[in-house]
């Protein structure tokens, strides 16, 4: 089976991860680079012997890349993926797709025109933990799902990373930065989400840096930091979700779980690939939990298997799972809580999104759906 070749944009710390993917799927290879730095773009290419670096124009402009990567920051993943659709590449964007709804339709609408595919990550829904959990659900070891909750909360990203400033600007926050993580694993166990109600507040105008090398630098914050939201499903379920970078200290952060009619499944880390996965019956005893073997491989650090993926969909008749209709839900379910807490109104989605399937256990290897 003929490779696909990736064009990676954007080569800051979580490039290495792509560009070591082709290590890891034997479909993938890496055959550009591009950076608006552009040294930063020759330090890659000179460290995984890429040919191609630069510009985004000398991605864009290689006819042997199939697939763009972008790697880009949230505010400008819009304007790099149109301008990489234009261009006839199919694309592969971090999460999210867009900062908003509105943008989000038009790169869907622009790449159908144009003949070709869109991929979003987060891609760890894809991992064996998250895995394991949808057999769970599948096989009915807790019953028909009535409900969910998923917490992630922290005191906020300027004491730890080294340069924190985006995720306090536009297409940044705890929803759009921790959110899509749980939101994709949500819609990936139990559907379609319907409609939305939530309330977020900014909690602070300014924010003062303490990680190194930028302690003491003072961010202004443009975007809510602390993100509430009830989500309907299409079958019915209710789901609560909590977002946070204003919570000092909580033992409630990472708590995911899912209830049943017969039991509660405990979901692990979805920012993760692997698990435990542990579940409760309501024939086990109070406070007694089963933990559940894996049944998927990929559970080491696998980010790249959403583009490999995406590659088997369009080198074979392979249906694809970080597609670009989930990354667009995932989008209007958070740009809709958003509107909600604004509008003090539950918020209807637009558009339902299809279920991904799950994957073969073996997956890359057996190729079907």
């Amino acid at each position: 089976m003929q490779q696909v070749s990736l064009g990676i944009v954007g080569c800051g710390t979580i490039s290495d991860v792509y560009f070591e993917a082709e290590d890891r799927f034997d479909i993938l290879q890496v055959g550009a680079c591009a950076d608006i730095v552009p040294e930063k773009a020759r330090e890659k290419a000179e460290e995984y012997g890429v040919s191609t670096y630069g510009e985004i124009t000398d991605v864009l402009d290689d006819p042997e890349i199939d697939i763009v990567v972008n790697l880009t920051p949230p505010s400008v993943h819009s304007e790099v993926l149109l301008q990489s659709i234009e261009a006839g590449k199919h694309v592969y964007t971090e999460k999210p797709l867009a900062v908003s709804a509105e943008q989000g339709t038009e790169i869907l609408s622009r790449a159908t025109e144009n003949g070709v595919a869109v991929g979003v990550a987060p891609d760890t829904f894809l991992g064996g933990g998250i895995q394991t959990c949808r057999n769970v659900i599948d096989s009915g070891q807790i019953g028909k799902p009535v409900g969910a909750t998923a917490v992630w909360a922290s005191s906020g990203h300027e004491h730890w990373h080294p340069s924190p400033e985006l995720y306090y600007k536009d297409g940044g926050g705890p929803l759009f930065d921790m959110g899509p993580y749980y939101l994709t694993a949500l819609v990936f166990l139990m559907g379609s989400v319907e409609s939305v109600s939530g309330t977020t507040r900014q909690t602070f105008s300014q924010r003062t840096i303490t990680s190194q090398p930028k302690s003491g630098t003072t961010i202004d914050v443009e975007v809510p930091t602390h993100e509430s939201a009830t989500l309907e499903f299409e079958s019915g379920a209710i789901g609560t979700l909590l977002m946070s970078f204003d919570v000092s200290e909580t033992d409630l952060s990472g708590t995911f779980e899912v209830y049943g009619t017969k039991g509660t499944l405990r979901v692990p880390d979805p920012n993760q690939f692997s698990g435990p996965v542990t579940v409760h019956r309501d024939d086990m005893a109070d406070g007694e939990w089963e933990t559940v073997p894996i049944t998927h491989g990929h559970t080491d650090e696998n980010r790249g298997i959403g583009v490999a993926d995406m590659a088997y969909s369009i080198r074979t008749d392979w249906k694809q799972r970080a597609n670009g209709e989930l990354g667009y839900h995932v989008l209007e379910i958070m740009d809709g809580i958003r509107e909600a807490s604004a509008s003090h109104a539950y918020v209807d989605l637009s558009q339902s999104c299809e279920q991904p399937n799950p994957l073969p256990a073996d997956f890359p290897t057996k190729l079907s759906n």
